[in-house]
């Protein structure tokens, strides 16, 4: 039998170090028992990276540990009740002494003490903080002068102010992302001249919007504001804010936007010229998923409202709200190839006739569409309809029909639609049962 070739141990200890960098700090400190030459190997790992609830564990790391720069210290942790918080900060600490560039640190504990001296590392290339510690408050001194990413999910701060003034602080910030519950929430601004990718969701796990707060304090709740003239992609996911308001967002090529916020009958209209301002906002973007999940009556007030901006970059929609929308969509992205429209089951659609005129983007560049959990109502068939006889350059329809909707009347439908004039002869249609795939 040939002996077995060990080409590992021929590799330099860089190599090996690089290696081991990627595995979990517990793993890398096992290989010290493969022999000699690994005793000490894993010390000389820059990352070090924690999940675990042994303090002894991470003190003996720490005190071990030779390399005199760390690239990435991370540490998930549910630390017992009987740990000194100070801990936390004597890590953190010594961390930034070896120049620390990643720090990923979630404990779910939000009495965990951040020493404020992390607000002002210079190598800190990326910061992410989940469900601990504190954003300082304005007067205490913030610069993270190389800051490219920063992450905050459900880190607590009094107001938008601290959050605010952290940013403002980050003069080379590329990626923000923001987690934030409806407790406490006011005001938040997000200002920065050089934030490519932004990331912010409003969640309801706190308090709801009190309807019977002063004048002036509902003119300061629930009201974001964006202010990122260099933004590349946005994602919002909004369950709280009363009033979006966006400066030019003229680099934006990509949105995710997610809004659902069941405002009473007085905000009806301030909110529509709010929702409908910021879908203006977005007309740059070359891919739009956007979700209005919302009354019937939010949707005819924005309808109403919306100065229907044309999107000529706009090449893929995903979209879902009623009909009247989608009409105002398709007759102004002339450029639109790619569509994906879904209804929400709750809303009592506001049905609008399809356009007299045919939209341009029917005649000249929609390849691809998909209507989801249609429910055999006499527009949805009427709209399937319409698409396939004038969608000229049409490449594949399909229809994605809920289980309710399952009738031989309904089914005898389809199959007609299936077998009737198509705009494109190279068009491929399919119908498809929601939940177990069937095709006709």
């Amino acid at each position: 039998m040939e002996a077995t070739i060990d080409r590992l141990s021929d590799l330099p200890d860089s190599v090996l170090t690089h290696i081991l960098s990627f595995l979990p700090t517990k793993f890398s400190v096992r290989t010290s028992i493969l022999g000699q030459r690994w005793r000490h190997l894993w010390t000389y790992v820059p990352n070090l990276d924690f999940d675990c609830s042994d303090q002894t564990i991470i003190d003996e790391v720490f005190s071990t540990h030779k390399f005199q720069s760390i690239n990435t210290f991370r540490l998930s942790s549910n630390l017992p009740k009987r740990t000194d918080p100070w801990i936390i900060s004597t890590w953190i600490n010594i961390a930034i002494d070896r120049n620390i560039r990643k720090l990923d640190l979630c404990f779910f504990d939000y009495t965990i003490c951040l020493p404020n001296r992390l607000f002002t590392c210079k190598t800190l290339v990326d910061l992410r903080l989940d469900s601990c510690g504190r954003i300082p408050n304005p007067g205490i001194a913030v610069c993270l002068p190389r800051l490219k990413k920063l992450h905050l999910i459900y880190v607590h701060y009094k107001n938008g102010e601290p959050l605010a003034n952290l940013v403002s602080r980050c003069p080379v910030l590329e990626e923000l992302v923001i987690y934030l519950d409806m407790i406490n929430y006011r005001y938040y601004r997000i200002s920065s001249p050089t934030i490519k990718r932004l990331t912010m969701e409003i969640h309801p796990r706190g308090a709801y919007y009190d309807p019977d707060s002063d004048k002036e304090q509902e003119e300061k709740n629930h009201k974001l504001e964006i202010d990122t003239p260099a933004l590349v992609y946005l994602h919002l996911v909004d369950y709280a804010a009363r009033l979006i308001k966006t400066g030019p967002l003229t680099s934006l090529t990509e949105a995710d936007i997610y809004l659902c916020n069941y405002v009473g009958a007085d905000h009806y209209s301030l909110y529509a010229r709010s929702v409908a301002g910021f879908i203006d906002g977005l007309h740059n973007v070359k891919c739009l998923n956007l979700d209005l999940s919302y009354s019937k009556e939010i949707i005819d007030s924005i309808s109403s409202v919306w100065s229907t901006r044309r999107f000529h970059n706009l090449t893929n929609l995903e979209l879902t709200s009623p009909y009247l929308l989608l009409n105002m969509f398709i007759q102004n992205a002339d450029n639109l190839r790619v569509l994906i429209f879904s209804k929400p089951f709750e809303v009592i659609d506001s049905w609008m006739e399809p356009p007299q005129q045919v939209p341009e983007c029917l005649l000249r560049n929609l390849r691809i569409v998909k209507l989801d959990q249609i429910e055999g109502q006499d527009n949805e068939f009427e709209y399937i309809r319409y698409i396939l006889r004038n969608a000229r350059v049409l490449e594949r329809m399909e229809i994605t029909y809920h289980c309710s909707f399952d009738s031989e009347e309904n089914i005898r439908t389809l199959k007609e639609i299936l077998h009737s004039y198509r705009g494109s002869a190279a068009c491929e249609a399919a119908f498809v049962k929601g939940l177990n795939n069937r095709r006709l």
